[in-house]
C-alpha cells in the first residue's frame, strides 16, 4: 500500500484531474502506520484514509469507499500494485472521451506482473486470452475489479456492487447490469498496472473458491438464460473440487447454497439483444 501511495503521489495532471485518493482500511490486522505517516507528510496530495467499521469484503468495501467520492470517473485499484505510466489520469479521460465511445461505462486496464512484466492472464477481461492479449483496445463483457475506471453516473443508474458478494464475481454482476442498460465496457492498454501478485498466482482457500463458485452461479441465475445457471453451477463445482483438492465439506455446503439461490435471488434477465451482443463479444457464458 505504501508503494502505491508513493506512486499515486507522482502522477501527472493531478491538479486538473484528481479529486481525491480514497484508501479504505478494511479492518486489516496489518500495520498501516507507514501509510498514515506518508499521508501526513504529503498534505498537498488529496489522500483520504478511512477505516471501515468492519471487514466489509470486496463489494461492500468498494461501495463504502464510493460514499466519499464525488468524481464522475472513479478509478479502483488493488493495494498491491503501482501504475506504470505517470500520465495514467489523462489517458483514462482520453479513452472515456473517444468520440465513438460516448456510452463507455468502464475502462479496464492492462495488468502486468511487477516481477516479470508479463501480462497477467487472470486480469485480462476476456477468457480467450491468446486471441485478445496483444490487442491494444477491445470491447468486452466484464472488467478487472482491481484495475479499472468506472463512471459514477452509470453506477447511480444501475446500482452499486451487490452487497451479498463478500468475495469474488462482483464485477460480472455489475457488468451485466451495465451492458443491459445500454453501456459498453472496454479494455485499453493506455493505462498499465504493475501487479505485485506472484506469476504463480494466489493460493485460494476452499472458502474463497466456494464463494467464487456460488457467486458466479448467482450471477448466471440473475441475468442469463436458465441453462447457463445449470452449466455454471455444475462446471464450477467440478472446478471447486479439483482446486480445493476434494474438500467435500465445502462441496456439500456449496451445493446447499446453490439449491437456495432461486429462493434468495430474484431473476432479472438481460435482454435477448444483450445476450446476442455477448455472443458477438465471444463471451464465455457456460461457466
Amino acid at each position: 500500500m505504501l508503494d502505491l501511495c508513493r506512486n499515486l503521489s507522482t502522477l501527472s495532471f493531478q491538479e486538473e484531474l484528481l479529486n481525491k485518493i480514497i484508501i479504505v482500511n478494511n479492518c486489516s490486522s496489518a500495520d498501516y502506520s507507514e501509510v498514515c505517516l506518508f499521508i501526513q507528510e504529503h498534505p498537498t496530495v488529496a489522500f483520504q484514509y478511512l477505516i471501515a467499521p468492519e471487514n466489509l469484503g470486496v463489494a461492500k468495501g468498494r461501495n463504502y469507499a464510493l460514499q466519499f467520492s464525488q468524481a464522475e470517473l472513479v478509478i479502483m485499484l488493488d493495494d498491491d500494485c503501482i501504475l506504470q505510466n505517470t500520465d495514467a489520469l489523462k489517458n483514462i479521460v482520453d479513452v472515456f472521451n473517444l468520440p465513438t465511445l460516448k456510452k463507455t461505462a468502464v475502462v479496464s486496464f492492462k495488468v502486468l506482473y511487477y516481477s516479470t512484466n508479463e501480462i497477467q492472464a487472470s486480469a485480462l477481461p476476456h477468457k480467450k486470452f491468446n486471441q485478445y492479449k496483444d490487442l491494444p483496445f477491445f470491447e468486452t463483457y466484464f472488467y478487472a475489479g482491481g484495475a479499472h475506471a468506472i463512471r459514477r453516473s452509470v453506477m447511480m443508474e444501475v446500482g452499486d456492487y451487490s452487497p451479498d458478494f463478500f468475495y469474488g464475481m462482483e464485477e460480472y454482476d455489475l457488468s451485466y447490469r451495465i451492458l443491459n442498460a445500454g453501456y459498453r465496457i472496454v479494455y485499453s492498454d493506455k493505462v498499465v498496472m504493475l501487479h505485485k501478485e506472484s506469476p504463480l498466482g494466489r493460493v485460494s482457500n476452499w472458502q474463497k473458491l466456494q464463494m467464487m463458485w456460488v457467486n458466479k452461479s448467482i450471477v448466471a441465475w440473475r441475468y442469463l438464460p436458465f441453462y447457463y445457471f445449470l452449466t455454471t453451477a455444475i462446471l464450477w463445482s467440478i472446478f471447486y473440487l479439483t482446486k480445493s483438492k476434494f474438500k467435500m465439506k465445502g462441496f456439500i455446503s456449496g451445493w446447499n447454497k446453490i439449491f437456495n439461490i432461486p429462493k434468495m435471488n430474484k431473476r432479472a434477465p438481460i435482454s435477448k439483444n444483450i445476450v446476442q451482443y455477448l455472443h458477438v463479444l465471444k463471451a464465455r457464458l457456460w461457466y
